[in-house]
């Protein structure tokens, strides 16, 4: 029996790099008025000072203009260029151009995923004031940021390496005993909150022998009614999240159809004119309601 022939996958990009002047890039959003003073565009202007383009821009040719070109992605990169008083860039060039919104289809870096890249970069000898100065941040924001893991315990780093935890998070797990940061790792995935509002709960509800030394000078009696407290308010947050999620599709369900009810009735000119007359509080919530788009499953058209 003969195999199947694989199918071919179109490359979204050509595989070379082209040299392009910036003059010939037509952009495809306008700039906020403001974007200069913007920390991302002050971010990207120091990265590219100190070490150049990291991720070329991307374009595709103009159909309707020879030598032109459309830029999909790096509106930033390019001012920043500009800035620079540079006149050419290097560019990815797409095959086809969807109004593919590139950055919404970007996944963010955790915090351990920031402490993993800025370890690996140092290790190669790059120093922390460099790196500082390439990204527009503090140097002790970096070395915050390779010391993010010292005195977390393997076992919850692994539950948490893809989490989306802030420092803060790990500043906490750090003041508890590596069995009690499993513990907190897991009851906040099993949670799926990874706030560090959460991360403090669960540590002022751990018993003092499972922390690390030394301790706060907390009166032991003081202690021991406040982390009672907190795991019952513990208790209570894990019941009502569970009675919201039991409700939350027959919730769903009557606001898509009160929902539907008030575009009709929004519908009638003659309601909406006496609502606007006798009743204009009812009108404004009327029409609120009648524009909800908060939830998923419901149409915004």
């Amino acid at each position: 029996m003969s195999e199947a022939p694989m199918p071919t996958v179109k490359l979204a990009f050509e595989r070379e790099l082209v040299t392009v002047a910036i003059d010939k890039l037509v952009p495809v959003k306008a700039m906020r008025a403001n974007y200069k003073q913007s920390k991302k565009y002050l971010q990207i202007l120091s990265s590219i000072k100190a070490i150049g383009i990291v991720e070329p821009p991307a374009i595709v040719a103009d159909a309707t203009r020879s030598e032109m070109f459309l830029l999909l992605d790096g509106h930033l990169r390019v001012e920043a260029l500009k800035e620079l008083g540079a006149a050419h860039v290097r560019c990815l060039v797409a095959t086809d151009d969807e109004a593919y919104t590139y950055n919404k289809r970007i996944n963010r870096l955790t915090a351990t995923q920031e402490h993993r890249m800025v370890v690996n970069v140092m290790e190669r000898g790059v120093a922390s004031e460099t790196l500082a100065a390439s990204l527009g941040l503090n140097p002790l924001t970096i070395q915050r940021r390779s010391r993010l893991m010292n005195g977390i315990c393997p076992e919850a780093a692994e539950l948490l390496r893809d989490a989306p935890c802030p420092m803060a998070v790990f500043d906490t797990l750090r003041q508890m005993k590596p069995l009690r940061q499993i513990e907190a790792a897991e009851i906040m995935t099993g949670q799926a909150n990874y706030t560090a509002v959460f991360a403090r709960t669960i540590f002022m509800a751990t018993p003092p022998e499972q922390l690390v030394p030394p301790r706060s000078k907390v009166p032991k009696k003081a202690a021991v009614e406040q982390m009672a407290r907190l795991e019952r308010e513990l208790v209570g947050l894990q019941s009502q999240v569970k009675a919201v999620e039991d409700s939350y599709g027959v919730d769903n369900l009557r606001l898509t159809l009160a929902q539907a009810y008030l575009k009709k009735l929004l519908g009638n000119a003659r309601i909406v004119r006496w609502l606007g007359q006798y009743r204009p509080e009812f009108l404004e919530q009327f029409e609120l309601i009648a524009d909800v788009r908060g939830l998923p499953g419901l149409s915004s058209e």
